[in-house]
C-alpha cells in the first residue's frame, strides 16, 4: 500500500536534513551550529517548502544546535511558523525511533515537518517508501546531503498507520544558498 491507496486524507511527512554544520574546536556534537553555507542554505529550505506548499501543521525537531537553528532560519520564511516540538529523542535517532516519534503526531495534523540528522533520516526515507516518482529513491539512496528535504505523501486516519514501505516519496529537493533545486545534477 502506498500514498494513492489507503483510507483517510492525504497525509505527507516532509523530511529535512540540518543544514551545513561547522565543527568549532571543543565543542560537543550536540552542540555544533549551522555553518555559513548553513545560514544560506536553511532560508532556501524555508523557501523551498513555502514555494512546494507543503507548509507544515507541526514540526518535530531535535534538540542539537544545528538543527533547532535549522529550523528557525526556514520557518522564519513563512508569515506565520506553525508550533514546533523539540524533541531529544530525535537526536542521534535510528529509523524506528524516529518512526515511533512520528506515530505520536496528533490526527489533525496533515502535513508533518521533522527536522533532524543523518543517518537516520535517510533510513527513515527508505524504510517508509514503498516507492517513488522519478528517480527519487535512487537519488537518497545515493546521497541525502544536508538541507535535503525528502517529501513522503500516504492515506492514513491517523500517524499511527504509517509503517514501513506505505508511503511514496513523491520530491527530493536540496536547497542551496538561497536556490533550491531537484537532487539530480
Amino acid at each position: 500500500m502506498i500514498a494513492r491507496a489507503g483510507t483517510g486524507p492525504l497525509r505527507h511527512l516532509v523530511v529535512l536534513r540540518h543544514a551545513k554544520s561547522a565543527w568549532p574546536s571543543g565543542t560537543p556534537d550536540h552542540e555544533r551550529p549551522l555553518a555559513p553555507r548553513g545560514r544560506r542554505d536553511a532560508p532556501a529550505a524555508g523557501r523551498a517548502l513555502a514555494a512546494a506548499d507543503l507548509l507544515p501543521g507541526l514540526a518535530l525537531c531535535s534538540t542539537a544546535v544545528r538543527a533547532r537553528q535549522t529550523w528557525e532560519w526556514a520557518s522564519a520564511q513563512w508569515g506565520t511558523p506553525p508550533p514546533v516540538r523539540l524533541d531529544a529523542r530525535v537526536y542521534a535517532a535510528d529509523a524506528p525511533d524516529l518512526l515511533a516519534v512520528v506515530r505520536e503526531t496528533p490526527a489533525e495534523v496533515e502535513t508533518l515537518l521533522l527536522v533532524g540528522h543523518n543517518p537516520g533520516l535517510e533510513d527513515l526515507v527508505l524504510d517508509l517508501a514503498g516507492d517513488g516518482l522519478d528517480d527519487t529513491l535512487e537519488e537518497v539512496r545515493t546521497k541525502f546531503p544536508t538541507s535535503a528535504i525528502a517529501v513522503l505523501a500516504w492515506r492514513g486516519t491517523d500517524w499511527t498507520a504509517l509503517t514501513p514501505g506505505t508511503a511514496l516519496l513523491t520530491s527530493l529537493i536540496v536547497a542551496r544558498g538561497g536556490k533550491s533545486r531537484p537532487a539530480t545534477p
